[in-house]
């Protein structure tokens, strides 16, 4: 009997992700993923990208389903996943050459954006690169029916989340020294944003 955790969404998002990461990390050797998930992210790029080591993290409650997806795919480049929590840690003492995001900024309340953000800056390396992926809005207002319906949802479920503002991210990221490279349309209305250092 097959119990892993499976988000119909990461079946759906991958290769469209997966099209945008290639080239973005084509120099990168290391990656964090910050939140991954079910751990179905990391297995599908791992694969694909067998240069990177791919570091899972989540908070604790969500190894274990990682640990089974790590564990049956056998990959050589996904070590053990890392319990992290963006606003209490432990992050990782280590320096990456990017980090990885997807579906996270709208499902945190903004002081843990905030902290992701300083959390990042302590972990991406000098010409690291950041990419993120998932819903935002632009000028204040939603790209789509379907976005606003979704943050009504959102806000429902939790009053702290919220479809963030791409602006105000991107002020977060060129905050701890992050330009915009890329800002990629992505399907079902979502975004796949790439930050850079250096």
């Amino acid at each position: 009997m097959n119990d892993k955790p499976f988000a119909p969404s990461c079946e759906r998002n991958r290769d469209p992700i997966l099209e945008v990461l290639q080239p973005a990390l084509r120099d990168a050797r290391s990656v964090l993923e910050i939140g991954s998930g079910t751990g179905q992210h990391a297995v599908h790029f791992a694969a694909a990208l067998p240069q990177l080591t791919w570091q899972t993290s989540e908070r604790a409650e969500h190894l274990p389903g990682i640990v089974q997806w790590l564990d049956e795919a056998a990959l050589p480049n996904t070590p053990a996943p890392i319990p992290l929590d963006v606003a209490d840690g432990p992050w990782p003492q280590a320096r990456f050459d990017a980090v990885f995001t997807a579906n996270t900024l709208h499902i945190m309340g903004w002081p843990q954006v905030q902290a992701f953000f300083a959390g990042v800056d302590g972990v991406l390396g000098e010409a690291g690169t950041l990419a993120v992926y998932g819903p935002f809005n632009y000028g204040g207002a939603y790209t789509s029916e379907s976005n606003a319906q979704f943050d009504d949802w959102l806000k429902a479920r939790d009053p702290v989340s919220a479809i963030r503002d791409f602006e105000t991210v991107d002020a977060l990221a060129r905050g701890i020294g992050l330009r915009l490279a890329q800002d990629h349309a992505m399907p079902a209305n979502n975004r796949l944003v790439v930050w850079r250092r250096g």
